[in-house]
C-alpha cells in the first residue's frame, strides 16, 4: 500500500503578486492560511466540505480546484486512492488579489503527494512547482504559496523555477482587503496586447531596483514600486483601489494593487490619516511555503 489510510493535513500562505514593477514575476508570501485536510476513504469518489471563505459557493466535488489540483498531483505521482474526504478550511479572501487559487493549486498538490507515502522522494517541489503550471500558467503566486518569503519566479523551455529573497527585517505589509472581488481573468483582459519601449524600460529599470529595495535598502520601496504596465490599465475595474493607491503613495507610503486587485499592498507604517472602509491587515510575511501540519492521534 503506497498511500497512507491516516488523515493528512497541509497549510498554505496568501500571497501578494506583482509588487508593482514585476508583473507575473514576483509574489510575497502572507501568514494568512487555509488549511486541507484529507483522508482516504473506503467508498469511491469525493467528499469535500467547506468551512470559511468560499463556503456555500464553491462547488464540493470533483470540480473543486483543491480537488483538481490532487489529481494532477496523484497522476503526476502514478497514484490514486479510490475515495478520500477533503476538508477545506479557508482563510485566504477569493477574488481579492491574495493568491487563493494558488494556494488551492499548491495545497492540493502538496496535499496529494503527502497522500503517498514515498511521494516526497518521487516528486521534488521543483517538479510540483512545473506540473502546477497545468493550472495555472503564471509562476508568480505559486512560487510564494510554494516555497514562502519574497519569490522571483520564470518559466524556462516548460520548466518553472523561482528564487527566494533574503527580506529586511524591517520591512512588514499592511494589506487592505477589498470588499468585493474582482476574476483574474477579467483583470487581464484589460491589458493592452502591446507595451511602449519607454514602459518596458521604466518597469526593468524598477524591478531591478525593488530586488535591492527588498533585500538591501528598503529607503527604495517608494520609487521601486513604481509601475507602468498593468495598475493603471485596470484602474477603471478597481476606482476605490486606485483612489486608496494614490492616497497612500501621495502620503509617501510605498503601495501597490496586490496582485490582479482588488485589494491594496503598502510597505511600511501607514499614516492614521489613511482610511479604507475595508478591512485592514499586518499578517506578516510567511516565511514558510506549504508544509505538512503533524495531526495528534486520539
Amino acid at each position: 500500500m503506497t498511500i497512507r489510510r491516516d488523515p493528512v493535513r497541509v497549510s498554505v500562505p496568501a500571497s501578494s503578486a506583482n509588487l508593482g514593477p514585476m508583473f507575473d514575476c514576483a509574489g510575497l508570501a502572507l501568514e494568512i492560511r487555509d488549511e486541507y485536510t484529507a483522508m482516504v476513504t473506503d467508498d469511491a469518489g469525493v467528499r469535500v466540505e467547506v468551512e470559511g471563505e468560499g463556503a456555500g459557493v464553491v462547488a464540493l466535488d470533483e470540480t473543486h480546484l483543491v480537488v483538481r489540483a490532487m489529481a494532477l498531483a496523484f497522476d503526476a505521482l502514478g497514484e490514486r486512492p479510490a475515495g478520500f474526504m477533503l476538508r477545506c478550511r479557508n482563510v485566504i479572501p477569493h477574488g481579492r488579489g491574495l493568491g487563493s487559487s494558488a494556494a488551492a493549486i499548491i495545497g492540493g498538490m502538496a496535499l496529494a503527494r503527502a497522500m503517498v507515502i514515498d511521494g516526497a522522494q518521487r516528486m521534488s517541489d521543483a517538479d510540483l512547482f512545473t506540473v502546477a503550471l497545468a493550472l495555472e500558467s503564471h509562476p508568480d503566486n505559486l512560487s510564494a504559496a510554494l516555497v514562502g518569503g519574497c519569490t522571483v519566479a520564470w518559466v524556462d523551455e516548460g520548466r518553472a523555477d523561482c528564487i527566494k529573497l533574503s527580506v529586511h527585517p524591517e520591512i512588514s505589509p499592511t494589506v487592505f482587503i477589498h470588499e468585493g472581488a474582482l476574476e483574474t481573468t477579467k483583470a487581464r483582459a484589460l491589458l493592452a496586447p502591446t507595451i511602449t519601449r519607454a514602459d518596458a524600460v521604466f518597469n526593468i529599470s524598477r524591478a531591478a531596483l525593488l530586488t535591492h529595495a527588498l533585500t538591501v535598502d528598503p529607503g527604495r520601496l517608494f520609487t521601486a514600486t513604481q509601475d507602468h504596465l498593468h495598475q493603471d490599465a485596470r484602474a477603471d475595474a478597481y476606482p476605490e483601489s486606485t483612489a486608496l493607491l494614490h492616497r497612500l503613495r501621495a502620503a509617501g507610503v510605498p503601495a501597490v494593487i496586490s496582485g490582479a486587485g482588488p485589494s491594496v499592498l503598502a510597505f511600511g507604517p501607514v499614516p492614521s490619516a489613511i482610511e479604507a472602509k475595508w478591512a485592514v491587515s499586518q499578517p506578516g510575511i510567511a516565511r514558510n511555503g506549504a508544509y505538512e501540519v503533524p495531526i495528534e492521534a486520539h
